[in-house]
Order: structure tokens, then sequence, then C-alpha cells
């Protein structure tokens, strides 16, 4: 499912994407040092039948990165494992963003320094696997740069980073039904009228924690997503949509609170509640 950022912010990220983009490199290396950022790909040895990788991306003090949904506006990472050899896929993992709120709207962002753990299946399992990745990804403070950077690296049975990617794995969010049991569950996704097509999305989360959701649609379709009430509830509204669209929706919610966040997959019917 591919998800995009918001149609208003087109225009001002054609602008931008005519400016020099940072960070290339003519002979890819495992770390380079790019447009007030630094990214490099680090090694974590094997788990079951994949490869442990890790994308790792240090921003300057003040700078932030976009997630895989850049909210209302933003630039969402972008990977190119072609040049790879003997991978026969590589899966990016996504830890929990933070929301970001400013005159240009609500943001999806990482801060200072993010680690995107990467499953890595070899095509031939008895022959060394090496990673070339071409990545784009957004640099911004009250702009936002496009940045990219060329990486290679030969991976490793021993190595050196496979606690720090398996903490970045902790931190993605863990699939769990509608309605699921625990202290942090998305509990019903319901229709409320309104001028344009809108849910009700009632969450449990831990006394005292700050709930944040992120909710995430169908290629070319926009949501917002307003801040909880009293009641743990959240609005999700559909901003834009494909006129010729049809049938059911698919929605994703990522739900983040007290440290841990939990990602629930809802079909959408105009006619009825969610399932």
């Amino acid at each position: 499912m591919a998800f995009m950022f918001r149609a208003a912010s087109a225009a001002f990220f054609l602008i931008l994407s005519l400016a020099p983009i940072a960070a290339q490199s003519l002979q890819p290396s495992a770390s380079i040092q790019g447009f007030h950022s630094r990214a490099r790909l680090i090694s974590g040895g094997t788990q079951g039948n994949h490869w442990l990788a890790g994308i790792e991306i240090t921003l300057d003090p003040g700078f932030k990165t976009y997630w895989r949904n850049p909210g209302d506006s933003g630039l969402p990472p972008r990977f190119d494992w072609s040049g790879s050899e003997n991978v026969a896929g590589a899966e990016v993992r996504f830890p929990a963003p933070y929301r970001h709120e400013d005159a240009a709207g609500v943001a999806y962002v990482y801060g200072k320094k993010v680690l995107l753990p990467v499953l890595v299946k070899a095509k031939d399992p008895g022959k060394p696997v090496k990673l070339v990745l071409s990545v784009e990804y957004g640099v911004c403070k009250d702009i936002c740069i496009p940045a990219r950077a060329d990486l290679s690296l030969g991976l490793t049975d021993d190595g050196p980073g496979r606690s720090t990617i398996e903490a970045a794995l902790a931190k993605v969010p863990v699939a769990q039904a509608l309605g699921a049991q625990g202290d942090l569950s998305v509990l019903a996704v319901e229709p409320v009228k309104q001028d344009k097509p809108a849910y009700t999305v009632t969450i449990r989360a831990p006394s005292g924690a700050k709930p944040a959701l992120f909710a995430e649609g169908p290629e070319n379709w926009y949501l917002s997503t307003s801040l909880p009430d009293d009641a743990n509830r959240f609005t999700v509204t559909v901003e834009e949509k494909p006129k010729d669209a049809s049938g059911p929706v698919p929605l994703r919610l990522t739900l983040v609170a007290g440290g841990k966040s939990v990602e629930t997959e809802v079909s959408l019917d105009a006619s009825g509640p969610a399932r």
C-alpha cells in the first residue's frame, strides 16, 4: 500500500526538487555526510531466515526527517536497493513517529536520530550479501530540503549493530486487531456526520499517557486526525480522495502512548461502521 503527502504541498516540493540534492556520492560507502544529516548502513548478523540491517539517519540539532507518511506536508523516504548483490528482498520497518505541528500543518516526523530496521532476504543463503542503497529523504527545519545518500555495505555474521537494530525493531508498532485486549488498543471506528466523510476512533491508553494517532489510507487519499478528546476519541477526516473511489476502503491506524505503539488495519464502508 502506498502513501503520499497532501496535494496542497505538491507545488512546494516541486520547487524544492529543483535544488541540488545533498549527500550524493560517486563511490558509495557505509556512511555519508549530507545536508545537516549523516546517513549510514549498519549490519546486525542473521535472525532466522533473514539478515538484519539498519538505515541510520542522524540529524543536526533542530532538524527533522519524515515517517513513511509525512502528514500534511513533507517528504517521505524512498529506497532503491536495485544495485544490491544476492538480495531477494529488503523490507524496511518504521518505528513510530511523533506529531509535529507548525504553520505548514501537522507532520509525522523523527528528530535527532532514527534507525530504520531492514529485514534482508538473500537469493542464495550460502553466498555473501551486499547491500547497495540509494535513499532519498527530507531534512527539515524551517523548510524541507531533499537529501540523498548512496550507501553500500557487505553483511557479516558478526554484525556489530545487532543490539541497536533489535532495539529499533522493538519500537516498531505491533500489529493488533480492532478491539483487542490490553492497555493500548484501537477499540472502535465509527462514521460521523459532517461536511466531509469522517470517523470517530475510540482508543484505550494507559492512564496519564498522551496518546497520538496516525491514520493512513490508500494512495491519493489524504486524511487528517484531530487531537484526542477527554474520552480518548479521535476524529479522522477524509480531506481528499479519488473521484472514482468505490467499495471498501482500507485504513491503517498507528496508535502511540506511554512508550508503546500498535498498528490496526480496518476496512471502511461508507454505509456502515468499520470492520
